[in-house]
């Protein structure tokens, strides 16, 4: 596979079955936020956590590939042709869903209550686990502006809303596991 074709040089790219759009598009957009929130969890994974977290880190890279292929995918080129979906890879569906559900539940159960809304931080590996949720955020907005043009699969909005969610729980978790203090915010009153 050669790296560079030069075909983007004009500022456009293909999608998956061939139409080229402007590298501005929402849809690229959408899927460049996916790809950016799968680096982001690359290096999570990368920290030292237990290895239960990384394997789970690493299902949820493939489930964001995944779900950045069917982004990345022409809906008109998608469409099924002879009874075959063109885009053969398994999609994004409940199953993936419910697997960060549980793991939310799983985490959650361990964690003291929370209080306070918490502010990112207090360790490295805490504070990317925030940047990846403020990251998935985004990737979210721009796949829900890209579904009111071209809609897709709701699933896909469901599983980047699911995963900001894990996220957070993640962050919270390994504040936990590291012994680090959450950081709670506690607004100042109006003194006037």
């Amino acid at each position: 596979m050669k790296i560079y074709t030069k075909t983007g040089d004009q500022g456009t790219t293909a999608l998956f079955g061939g139409t080229r759009v402007p590298k501005h598009h929402i849809r690229i957009e959408s899927y460049g936020s996916v790809d950016e929130l799968n680096a982001q969890i690359g290096l999570i994974k990368d920290q030292d956590i237990d290895l239960d977290t990384k394997q789970d880190l690493f299902a949820i890279q493939h489930h964001l590939f995944t779900l950045g292929a069917e982004l990345a995918t022409d809906p008109q080129k998608a469409q099924l042709k002879n009874g075959k979906e063109r885009l053969a890879i398994k999609k994004v569906n409940d199953q993936e869903i419910s697997f960060l559900e549980e793991r939310i539940d799983q985490m959650n159960e361990r964690l003291p209550q929370m209080t306070h809304f918490i502010l990112p931080g207090g360790h490295t590996t805490v504070s990317y686990c925030h940047i990846a949720r403020c990251v998935c955020r985004r990737a979210e907005r721009m796949a829900a502006a890209l579904n009111e043009l071209e809609p897709f699969d709701p699933s896909i909005l469901s599983y980047l809303n699911r995963l900001s969610d894990y996220l957070f729980v993640l962050a919270r978790k390994l504040t936990n596991d590291l012994g680090v203090d959450e950081i709670k915010w506690i607004p100042k009153k109006d003194e006037n």
